[in-house]
């Protein structure tokens, strides 16, 4: 296992990640897989090169953030490694946000250039009011762009096909992952250079046993890095592949991209494999190149998993992650027996602590906030040290991120996720996790999704489930409520439950329960 002192002081993301598949003679592998061509490393790293130097005619400096606004494909990825390579830090955004948004992230970031589509110009060109340099990437017609705003194709044709890396060190910042924005504004967590490396060697290695044979196809977009770095970081590193497609995911796109690029490991999250298990070609699809599948970025029911177990007979590794710890840091094992509801042991490289309010430890089997110790935590909250420094703080062997999730542990050391303590609902006394009537409604088949929220009746909290049911489904109110009634404590069902088309949900794709919670009924 990788440790931080392992790693050498002088260290670059694009060249470990890039150049050095290049130089030990596999070139020409692919390295990005889209429906009309493969990308070889050889390419990549080319592409890259030009796009490193366009950035640096762009005025771009070691140590300046670059913000990345684009539609996932190998221009994402070239930009996001040339910006690595010229020691520029990287920040990613959705590209489907209002312009709102986009101003709010211009000017948190107070990014030098912002790299934009032709989905995202119109909104960011509004946004920055030409406050900073864009780089358009696509098709664009270069004479159709203002002062301040330049075509990367133009740019490209002019660049010189290498680059230098930047001598940038191990412990230099390297990236900025943001929050998920679902309790206040997104924070970016601050992270230097050799987090991607422990996690890559932790995680994707340690746990997941990547190798130059996997060809990953995420579900998320690769603004967000929980399938950012498994799609387009983790499989460089020994030489694998990723598939990038720029088109929302939908359950007959990822049919239809599994059936053309015969994946290994699909990264997923439970609202797709919801999604999936109800569409038509699931009784048809041909799963059979995947060893396992991903899943992150939300719980993921146990009923859930057991009926894509059924369905597709492909293994599910679940786990645990966040952008405060970089990535997983607790993990079930691919083909290890499995602990209903367990999301597993810690991933190599890391601790876990369940403790109280006050930070003292709690026996095992009691439910308490999470710690997490390990060298892939991040600085800080960028321009918010309070926060910062409630949530950073110095455990007993060294960072540690202490969470707002709720765990359990038990004597073997297997997790349990119990609910976020910000979401937990007092009712006739006694507090309750959302996530608990949640996963028990989405046991039943004509489910597709639920989010439990509280309500008031007379100064009382009772619970509220909006249901996203499948089509077809013929499953009333009550006989959900009666469902909840026989599996759960008495007090625990919803009192009221509606049906709703969708459930609103961040850009990352978790339940975004303040917009959940002021829905009207």
């Amino acid at each position: 296992m990788l440790r931080r002192e392992d790693i050498p002081h002088r260290f670059n993301l694009a060249g470990h990640f890039v150049d050095r598949i290049v130089e030990r003679g596999r070139g020409d592998r692919p390295a990005l897989i889209t429906d009309s061509a493969a990308t070889s490393y050889e390419e990549l790293a080319e592409l890259m090169n030009r796009i490193g130097n366009v950035l640096l005619e762009l005025g771009v400096r070691r140590g300046d953030r670059v913000l990345l606004a684009m539609s996932d494909g190998v221009e994402f990825v070239a930009t996001w490694y040339g910006a690595q390579k010229i020691g520029a830090v990287t920040a990613e955004v959705y590209t489907y946000l209002p312009v709102k948004d986009y101003a709010y992230f211009l000017r948190y970031t107070e990014a030098s250039v912002v790299v934009v589509d032709a989905v995202t110009l119109g909104p960011i060109r509004e946004a920055a009011d030409g406050h900073c340099a864009l780089l358009v990437a696509g098709d664009v017609n270069a004479a159709e762009l203002r002062h301040g705003e330049h075509s990367l194709a133009v740019l490209l044709a002019q660049a010189a096909p290498r680059l230098e890396a930047a001598p940038t060190t191990a412990d230099d910042v390297a990236i900025w992952k943001f929050t998920t924005g679902s309790t206040g504004a997104p924070k970016a967590c601050v992270h230097p250079a050799h987090s991607p490396l422990l996690s890559f060697d932790w995680y994707a290695r340690g746990v997941l046993g990547i190798s130059q044979d996997d060809v990953v196809l995420p579900v998320p977009k690769l603004f967000f890095g929980y399938a950012r770095d498994l799609a387009a970081l983790y499989p460089f590193g020994v030489g694998g592949a990723g598939v990038v497609f720029p088109e929302r995911s939908t359950p007959e796109r990822m049919f239809d991209l599994i059936e053309r690029h015969r994946p290994t490991i699909l990264v997923n999250v439970p609202t797709m494999m919801s999604e999936m298990l109800a569409h038509p070609a699931a009784a048809t699809a041909d799963l059979s190149c995947l060893r396992l599948c991903t899943s992150a970025g939300e719980a993921l029911p146990a009923e859930l998993e057991r009926r894509w177990q059924d369905a597709f007979g492909i293994d599910v590794v679940d786990g645990i992650g966040s952008s405060e710890a970089y990535h997983i840091f607790i993990s079930n094992r691919p083909g290890a027996p499995r602990r209903r509801g367990s999301l597993g042991p810690v991933v190599p490289g890391y601790t876990a602590r369940v403790v109280g309010e006050d930070g003292t430890p709690l026996p095992d089997g009691s439910v308490g906030l999470l710690e997490i110790t390990g060298d892939t935590v991040a600085l800080e909250y960028y321009g918010a040290p309070d926060k910062t420094a409630a949530t950073f703080i110095g455990g007993p062997d060294g960072r540690t991120v202490r969470s707002a999730d709720l765990f359990e542990r038990d004597a073997d050391g297997y997790f349990y996720y119990r609910g976020r303590a910000d979401d937990l609902l007092k009712v006739s006394g006694v507090w309750v996790a959302p996530s608990e009537i949640e996963h028990c409604l989405m046991g039943h088949l004509d489910v597709l999704e639920c989010g439990v929220v509280g309500y008031e009746v007379d100064g009382l909290t009772r619970p509220r489930a909006f249901v996203v049911l499948r089509d077809g489904a013929t499953v009333t109110a009550s006989e959900l409520q009666d469902l909840a009634r026989a599996q759960l404590s008495p007090h625990k069902y919803p009192r009221d439950v509606r049906f709703v088309a969708a459930l609103p949900r961040t850009a990352n794709g978790k339940l975004d329960r303040r917009a959940l919670s002021t829905q009207k009924p």
